[in-house]
């Protein structure tokens, strides 16, 4: 008696856990779709994808940022350094970026092997 009382009672924890865990994590990824009609025609993003350079890629995902950052209701904490986004390229590839430096046009790094290739 007392060990279905126990595993219910772990059943009841652990989906508790992954609740909040799976809250949290949702709420940590913003998504950016540089296809929009104010971000797609910004000379830094216009051509990128996730073939471009390292560095073409970091400055147009900067551009990109700032003017998230720009748009957002606290432009101060949005995208604080460390923190992570996913950016959707005019081509619809996508790849993960990690903020290093937010007040710098080259502080943003690739994740590696994040890069996802639009399926032709």
């Amino acid at each position: 008696m007392k060990y279905r009382r126990w595993l219910h009672g772990a059943k009841f924890w652990l989906g508790a856990l992954l609740f909040v865990a799976y809250s949290a994590l949702a709420v940590g990824i913003v998504i950016v779709d540089a296809r929009d009609a104010n971000l797609r025609n910004l000379s830094k993003v216009q051509l990128t994808t996730v073939s471009s350079p390292e560095g073409t890629r970091s400055a147009g995902a900067a551009d990109v940022a700032a003017i998230y950052r720009a748009q957002s209701g606290m432009p101060f904490s949005t995208l604080p350094a460390g923190a992570t986004f996913q950016i959707v390229w005019p081509d619809g590839s996508t790849e993960t970026l990690q903020i290093v430096d937010p007040t710098s046009s080259t502080g943003i790094v690739p994740v590696r092997h994040s890069q996802q290739v639009v399926p032709k």
